[in-house]
């Protein structure tokens, strides 16, 4: 006797849609009404996912198995490997096998490039890159993928102490009987899994959301070491860079498609979402401004979150580990430092009229500036716009010119000539024709002068 190779899980699935479909049938209904009968059952994946079948799959799988009449027949059947191409030669594709063999890393952009530069395809011929991507895979050759999660240093870390690492992610959710969406930003303390703040935006997970929500953080808990955060768009902008690199904290990204490598945020986020977010949708009593539902949020996070023990804190709560951790907080030495942190600057130069551009609108700014270039402050808090004039800082805003065709214009300077200097008299052409032309009747002592022909 022999060994017979064990099913796969996919063969036993199929055998069991297959046996679904043959008892009915053996009890005298058509092929059609069993299939159609056997669709309508709940199906689950080897994996136990949800499974929608289609007419067509089961036929071949009863058509299959009444061939083989074994399991075996209801198999992944392998397939022959077509190594050729109708599209492409074969001397191109032995030259991408003999490139392939010794630059597995080689793209197929730069196989095509280099198959142009030693004449194997001509500089005019048009060549698609997806027919050669495809027989590369078809021959089975090394093509540029992913980096695979078992080839990753993906290993859990956590840091001692409070504020040497703070978290911070956003979650979606609709809030209110027009079910509006919203997004809840968190900032959660790695080592204590203390909830330190809590905000909510209309529009995402912004720049300007996370901002505010920094500053606010930095003021009441101090300077983090570092921050962990996603990718988001308001986490990888150039001014929430700017901002950690002015306030001395690092900041790391994690790994896109990978929620694992930030489970602690994650697993909070899930937590609200379970006990609070989720109320929220469709409530008649939710009001859907961000001010009433950031109070909610706050409640929960610092009258129940922080006060209930954690499984992930040896049972303690994060209120407990925060007030017991002995790493003092670093604050800021001034107010002033830490709204300097949240402002970027940027160089302009003024138009002749007064004006610089920005986002696609025209800021105004104070005469005296036109043809100079100056420097612009943004809050990156506010949004607000402002230079330096005269020795302080004004606010500029974007130009009304229908504002500005009804405004009185500024009457220039006038200069103080001196009284004693006598005015220079210049005697242009056209003076003195007039005076050749049309001389006068009267003289300097009031007489007529006399012509050429008199006396």
């Amino acid at each position: 006797m022999y060994a017979r190779p064990r099913p796969t899980p996919k063969a036993l699935f199929r055998y069991h849609v297959v046996s679904e479909v043959r008892a009915r049938v053996q009890a005298g209904k058509s092929l059609a009404k069993a299939i159609e009968e056997v669709l309508r059952l709940p199906h689950l994946d080897p994996l136990g996912q949800p499974l929608t079948l289609f007419e067509s799959t089961v036929r071949r799988w009863v058509k299959r198995y009444a061939k083989g009449a074994a399991l075996a027949a209801l198999e992944n059947q392998p397939r022959s490997r077509t190594v050729a191409s109708q599209v492409l030669s074969q001397k191109l594709l032995d030259f991408l096998r003999a490139e392939k063999r010794n630059d597995q890393a080689a793209s197929v952009p730069e196989l095509i490039r280099r198959a142009r530069i030693v004449g194997v395809v001509a500089s005019e011929e048009s060549l698609d890159r997806t027919s050669v991507w495809r027989a590369c895979r078809r021959m089975g050759l090394p093509l540029t993928r992913s980096l695979q999660l078992a080839e990753t240093d993906m290993r859990s870390f956590a840091y001692p102490n409070r504020m040497m690492m703070v978290l911070s992610d956003g979650k979606h959710f609709r809030a209110g009987t027009q079910r509006l969406r919203r997004v809840a930003l968190a900032f959660l303390d790695d080592a204590t899994r203390y909830g330190l703040d809590a905000f909510v935006g209309t529009a995402g997970e912004s720049t300007a959301l996370f901002l505010a929500g920094l500053h606010e953080v930095v003021g009441r808990f101090g300077v983090m070491s570092a921050l962990f955060l996603d990718r988001g768009a308001g986490f990888i902008s150039d001014d929430t860079h700017a901002t950690c690199g002015r306030l001395g904290v690092a900041f790391i990204h994690g790994t896109a498609g990978y929620p694992e490598g930030h489970g602690k945020i994650e697993k909070f986020n899930q937590t609200w979402k379970q006990q609070l977010l989720r109320g929220f949708d469709g409530h008649p009593e939710i009001s859907p401004d961000p001010q009433p539902l950031r109070a909610r949020l706050l409640h929960y996070l610092h009258n129940i979150y922080n006060k209930t023990p954690h499984e992930g804190l040896e049972g303690d709560t994060p209120e407990q580990r925060w007030n017991a951790d002995p790493r003092r907080l670093c604050f800021p030495h001034d107010r002033a430092w830490l709204d300097e942190c949240f402002v970027t600057t940027f160089e302009r130069t003024v138009s002749k009229d007064n004006l610089i551009p920005y986002k696609e609108a025209d800021y105004e700014l104070p005469r005296g500036h036109a043809g100079k270039e100056v420097i612009i402050r943004r809050s990156l808090l506010r949004g607000s716009l402002s230079v330096l004039h005269e020795g302080r800082l004004v606010e500029i805003h974007p130009v009304d010119r229908v504002a500005n065709a009804y405004a009185r214009r500024a009457r220039p300077a006038t200069t103080n000539t001196p009284q004693n200097t006598t005015p220079v008299v210049v005697h242009t052409a056209a003076t003195l024709a007039y005076q050749r032309e049309l001389a006068p009747l009267v003289d300097a002592d009031g007489g007529y002068p006399k012509g050429d022909d008199e006396p």
